[in-house]
């Protein structure tokens, strides 16, 4: 594979960034700072404010407030198209009329360069996306899949410092998905350059990020590494989000936390009275009834292929636990009993 690693650059900073459609404050002093060659994901979900923020950057939105800076110059009044930036939308608008080689071309129509350099860029690019063999073939002879590839052959020949994706996996189907985000993950590693990624889907982000920043209606609630954010959710919002959740009613004393009417020694994180943890499903150990903590009834039993999803109560509080089917789980059915056991290191307090 040809590599086209960055020469460096692509840190984005944002200041105070604010922007309103007529009436309404779509985002409220958003400050971030991306760093050079960084995946970097803006997750949440629809109206939360994360296009907005990609298109303050891109040039495609005026900025009512704050700044955006791309190593250290201010993008203000500077246009989509004399930025160091390009983007992928989900809409890939290929030209039906072109080829693939001509549709990745296109763009080198408005740089400086011969037109043999244009064919040796042009043909790096597509081998990058693994897409030399079909360079003749026009964008209606090839699969969803490949049309994403050309949409990002055609951004990444311009070679931007900071490629934008405003989530350019959102018209493929599942499984196809989940393929090219491990391609996507692997192309970013090869270019080298930032990446700034759009999506409201939270396994994608969870999987290609190094770091993301969870929004909500205007606002970053949390920015960290997948894991961190993950383990550690900053609130109820950011925990209820970002996957599966048990989120439980607690008081915390100095050793732990009072829920379900048993003691648990976690880590109460300095609080004290009411508080609300979070339990991550698959973190709810499944014992025999008589050896739990709690006592759970089983409502529903879903089999999801690698994982089984139990629905449990205990009393009115309706819990979830995810178990794999490696041979080695507890057997539950629905109707029947199962004891909870909430370890120390699985129970998170979380901040209102």
């Amino acid at each position: 594979m040809v590599t086209q690693k960055a020469s460096g650059g692509g840190r984005i900073e944002l200041a105070s960034l604010s922007k309103w459609y007529g009436d309404q404050k779509v985002l409220s002093e958003i400050d971030l700072e991306i760093e050079p060659g960084e995946f970097f994901s803006l997750l949440g979900p629809s109206g939360c404010g994360k296009t907005t923020t990609l298109r303050l950057i891109g040039g495609f939105e005026e900025i009512d407030e704050g700044s955006v800076r791309i190593d250290g110059a201010d993008m203000q009044g500077i246009p989509p198209e004399k930025r160091p930036v390009n983007t992928v939308f989900q809409s890939y608008a290929l030209f039906p009329h072109k080829n693939v080689a001509d549709n990745v071309m296109f763009g080198l129509r408005f740089q400086d360069c011969t037109k043999s350099e244009a064919r040796q860029r042009v043909g790096e690019a597509l081998e990058l996306v693994r897409l030399s063999e079909f360079s003749k073939r026009r964008p209606h002879q090839l699969s969803g899949g490949q049309q994403q590839r050309v949409a990002l052959a055609r951004s990444l020949v311009l070679r931007p410092k900071v490629l934008l994706l405003d989530e350019p996996l959102g018209a493929l189907d599942a499984k196809l998905r989940r393929l090219l985000q491990v391609e996507l993950r692997a192309l970013h590693t090869e270019v080298g350059i930032t990446f700034v990624y759009v999506t409201h889907d939270q396994e994608e982000a969870l999987t290609m990020s190094d770091r993301l920043a969870v929004m909500n209606t205007g606002r970053i609630e949390q920015v960290g590494a997948p894991r961190q954010v993950y383990d550690e959710p900053a609130n109820k919002y950011v925990a209820d989000f970002l996957g599966l959740a048990n989120l439980l009613p607690a008081t915390c004393d100095g050793r732990g936390v009072e829920v379900l009417g048993v003691h648990v020694a976690a880590d109460a994180r300095g609080a004290s009275g009411s508080c609300t943890i979070l339990v991550r499903p698959e973190r709810v150990l499944l014992v025999p009834p008589a050896e739990g903590q709690l006592r759970a009834q089983v409502d529903h039993v879903v089999f999801a292929g690698a994982a089984t999803h139990l629905h449990v109560r205990v009393g009115t509080n309706e819990l979830q636990a995810v178990v794999p089917n490696d041979g080695s789980s507890l057997a539950v059915v629905e109707g029947g009993e199962v004891g909870l056991v909430f370890r120390p290191d699985a129970v998170r307090v979380l901040a209102d």
